[in-house]
């Protein structure tokens, strides 16, 4: 019998969340419409308005109407929810992720197997 820790389920999972990449995706171009963040994510346009909105509701961005279309900016000093990683601001991880990746913010040194030199990523 297959459960979520074995069969092909086990090969599925990533490190972020959905709700992160639609917010890496606004921080990369807070002009960009529902439909193109939905594409850049892989996500359908609803899964992706009801993420927006829980972003917006729990203060991690506001939308201000530009015209006919909507503009995102991300709460300065907004901090991670889970009480692992309590008291540190998420504009780290966005700077990291929504770079690119040729970016000052991107690791430097990596060795030849993609790692960078010491093993571990460095997050600012």
């Amino acid at each position: 019998m297959e459960n979520e820790h074995t069969g092909s389920r086990r090969n599925h999972w990533t490190f972020l969340t959905n709700h992160a990449r639609v917010l890496v995706a606004i921080s990369r171009d807070p002009g960009a419409r529902l439909r193109d963040i939905a594409a850049d994510c892989d996500l359908t346009e609803r899964t992706v308005q009801a993420i927006v909105t829980d972003l917006e509701t729990d203060g991690y961005l506001t939308r201000t109407r530009d015209g006919r279309r909507n503009r995102y900016a991300i709460a300065p000093g907004a901090r991670f929810r889970h009480p692992a990683e309590a008291g540190r601001e998420i504009a780290g991880l966005l700077a990291y992720l929504a770079g690119p990746p040729d970016s000052p913010t991107a690791p430097a040194a990596e060795s030849a197997n993609g790692v960078p030199d010491g093993g571990a990523l460095p997050l600012p």
